[in-house]
């Protein structure tokens, strides 16, 4: 997959091959933890973040963040008219402090189901 870096970490452009959705602290941990419960181990690819928010990113198909309403505490990354957000990936294997994959990537076109994902942080954060 070409947008993984081959050492470190770079910014990618949402919207080219994945939107994210970003969860920051303990309530991105849970929901990673809860998102590979729901999946059998398998969310789709997921980015920690080590200092600052401490967020979670969780890489979903170009194009399925915008038009749909996030409860707060979400932030989408994704790419529109006048719009443009990057997303931090880290390579593979290496030093990619402070990021790193909780879950990696497991093939081309595999991303977080975003529906699956909604539902879940919808859920999680009302309570």
């Amino acid at each position: 997959m070409d947008w993984i870096p081959v050492s470190g970490f770079q910014l990618r452009k949402a919207g080219v091959q994945f939107d994210a959705v970003r969860v920051d602290g303990g309530d991105g941990r849970r929901l990673a933890d809860w998102m590979e419960e729901l999946t059998g181990g398998d969310p789709g690819p997921v980015v920690t973040e080590a200092n600052g928010r401490r967020g979670v990113y969780f890489l979903v198909p170009a194009g399925t963040t915008a038009r749909r309403t996030w409860p707060r505490g979400v932030t989408r990354l994704n790419a529109g008219p006048a719009h443009v957000s990057y997303v931090p990936v880290p390579a593979l294997t290496g030093r990619t402090w402070p990021l790193a994959w909780r879950f990696p990537p497991t093939g081309p076109g595999r991303f977080v189901h975003p529906l699956l994902l909604r539902s879940a942080v919808t859920e999680m954060l009302a309570n």
